[in-house]
């Protein structure tokens, strides 16, 4: 039986793998091409597994030399010589593994004619070496290497990508025989080195990969890529799921991350009962906010690394800025190698909403932590499984009135929409989950969805400027709860008046029969 795999390469035969043949049929044109590139995507974006498909589609018609720097010890990255002969050892692998004539193995292998007297510069031999073994083997040699940045800091590394762009250089000019195609899999972009480069390095740094082509592939996944997996899946198992519909729940959480997307379709197998439905996708996004995960580690790890990155995620999240996007923005960049940002509308923007709820869960633990003032009792407002909202939006206004009615204007625009995520997540943590509707996040107004007990309880922070205002506000708040689908909304206005009329209520909406309860604070 097939698994769901959220560990290591992914195997057709023991995985449910999402259809990525046109994904592959891209990068194998480049290979074919002859280009050298680099596969760069954030972690757990599927990278191993796509070198491991495209070793599967290209062995046979090619030599294909597989390998991963991930583990490689302190001497392959201390000299020139410690990187040859660590190379060579790679290789030599690849070849027995390949079952390569034994006088091929043997001269690749044989490092008797090296010394540092004879040849100054390893990488000098290593190249003569590379040469000979490119113009033994017929078939063309592919060369395929994993997990490149864990010593992509290294001058060594460099050093060895200068060479391989000058065998490149020679090729073109048929002064000399080297690998077919090289491809590069990390995090970072070998061009954007600079990155990782220490200070006193970037003196040093002079484009070594300035041959590679731009790889511009969507490695993330589609809804109807994700509905490929679960249609495989829905064959073996005949659950009984809208395969579409389930596909498209879970590209509007992932956004087609592939981790997040296997994480998702694991849960609902192995713990969710095999119920697919929109509830248990939300269960199981909920489920997933709450483990432990080296990606979500990492996530924290960027974020708090980067002051400038933190910032205008914050700027992003909280006070509802919107940045054009701009390649050569460090900030946007980092998001960018990350997995954090994305383009979209011409605009930066979070990539996923997993992502973006982590961002806000984090920053609301610190604001928690720092601000006392907002805990309550949760236990009145939860009743037979469901959460009373209208009384939660009045502890609110309470809270707001008793705690920060002397704060100033600047204060609420900046912290309104803090302060009430902060107060309602303790409230639904554990149970239920909530995000916030990035079509509608901007200056004036954001909406949050917050999932509970079967329901789904749909919330507009708005900014005060008057009653023209707040009754555009309302009109906003009808249309977005005709998008989707509700009759039952609830508005919490921040407003700036010294004389505050803190008031709460349903309004009367006879026309469009929908019912909002709004307080003002």
């Amino acid at each position: 039986m097939k698994k769901f795999n959220v560990t290591g390469t992914c195997i057709p035969e023991k995985h449910y793998m999402v259809d990525i043949s046109d994904k592959l049929s891209q990068i194998i044109g480049m290979i074919e091409n002859e280009e050298y590139f680099t596969i760069n995507r954030a972690r757990q974006y599927g990278k191993t597994t796509t070198l491991y498909q495209i070793d599967r589609k290209l062995r046979g018609k090619y030599t294909v030399l597989r390998m991963s720097f991930e583990g490689a010890g302190e001497n392959a990255f201390r000299s020139d010589e410690g990187f040859m002969r660590f190379f060579v050892k790679k290789v030599e692998r690849e070849l027995i593994f390949l079952e390569k004539p034994e006088t091929l193995l043997r001269e690749w292998s044989n490092l008797a004619d090296y010394s540092g007297e004879q040849c100054d510069d390893a990488l000098d031999y290593l190249s003569e070496k590379i040469t000979k073994l490119c113009r033994n083997d017929k078939q063309g040699i592919i060369l395929l290497i994993d997990e490149v940045d864990k010593s992509s800091d290294n001058q060594i590394f460099l050093n060895f990508l200068g060479m391989l762009r000058n065998k490149y250089l020679f090729r073109q000019e048929s002064r000399d025989t080297t690998f077919k195609s090289v491809v590069l899999a990390g995090v970072y972009d070998i061009k954007n080195l600079k990155l990782k480069l220490r200070p006193n390095d970037e003196r040093r740094y002079n484009s070594p990969w300035n041959i590679a082509s731009d790889f511009s592939v969507d490695m993330s996944f589609s809804s109807d890529e994700i509905a490929s997996m679960l249609r495989e899946y829905e064959q073996d198992c005949h659950t009984g799921m809208d395969v579409n519909g389930m596909s498209r729940d879970i590209y509007f959480y992932t956004n087609g991350y592939p981790f997040l997307v296997s994480r998702i379709c694991k849960w609902i197998d192995e713990e969710g009962g095999r119920i697919w439905t929109s509830e248990y996708v939300k269960n199981a996004v909920n489920a997933l906010l709450q483990m432990d995960s080296t990606l979500f580690d990492d996530l924290i790890k960027n974020v708090e690394n980067y002051p400038e990155l933190q910032k205008m995620l914050r700027q992003i999240l909280l006070e509802g800025s919107r940045f054009s996007f701009v390649a050569t923005d460090s900030a946007i960049d980092l998001g960018c190698v990350f997995g954090i940002f994305v383009k979209r509308e011409h605009c930066v923007a979070i990539s996923n909403v997993i992502f973006e709820t982590y961002l806000y869960n984090h920053m609301l633990s610190k604001k928690s932590r720092d601000d006392t003032r907002l805990r309550v009792e949760n236990s009145h407002f939860v009743q037979n499984g469901r959460l009373d909202m209208p009384q939660i939006l009045l502890k609110f206004q309470e809270v707001m009135k008793a705690e920060y009615r002397k704060e100033d204007e600047k204060f609420t625009e900046r912290q309104g929409r803090l302060l009430f995520l902060c107060f309602i997540k303790p409230i639904i943590n554990g149970t239920g989950h909530y995000y916030v509707e990035p079509e509608t996040r901007n200056s004036t107004r954001m909406d949050v969805v917050i999932s509970y007990g079967g329901e789904e309880h749909i919330i507009e922070l708005k900014l005060w400027h008057g009653e023209k205002y707040r009754e555009e506000g309302i009109k906003q708040l009808e249309r977005y709860l005709d998008y989707r689908s509700a009759d039952k909304g609830y508005l919490v206005s921040f407003s700036f008046l010294q004389e505050k009329s803190y008031y709460s209520g349903w309004l009367p909406q006879e026309e469009s029969g929908r019912k909002i309860f709004e307080i003002q604070v």
